[in-house]
């Protein structure tokens, strides 16, 4: 993804998606975070409770990669936070040591907690 940077009142964000789109934002700072087409499953929890699944993000960074024993089993995930705000939001999937857990490599979770619906979501 090409990343535009879009200056609005004190607030860069390295990327900010079409209005057109119905999008998920930073509940903190509005940084846009993911286009609702990303969104692969809303069946997730959190440390925090609910969360959802995205196939990819943006205005996000990522922290190093460790083991978590997660609902579903060992994971290598790195916690990701708000690029905006340095708000932490959930983690990346990098490496799943079930087989069944594979599909979770390279997604996003995000709970629900930290984000909010933006954008044509009447």
């Amino acid at each position: 993804m090409c990343a535009t940077v879009i200056m609005t009142r004190s607030k860069t964000f390295q990327a900010y998606l079409p209005n057109c789109h119905r999008t998920y934002s930073c509940i903190h700072c509005r940084a846009h975070l993911a286009n609702h087409d990303e969104l692969i499953s809303k069946s997730f929890q959190g440390s925090q409770g609910r969360a959802y699944l995205f196939n990819s993000v943006v205005n996000v960074g990522c922290g190093p990669a460790e083991e978590r024993v997660l609902l579903t089993g060992l994971h290598a995930v790195a916690d990701i936070y708000c690029e905006n705000c340095k708000t932490t939001l959930g983690w990346k999937y990098e490496h799943a040591f079930e087989s069944s857990q594979k599909y979770k490599e390279g997604k996003f979770i995000i709970e629900l907690a930290h984000m909010i619906k933006d954008n044509g979501w009447d």
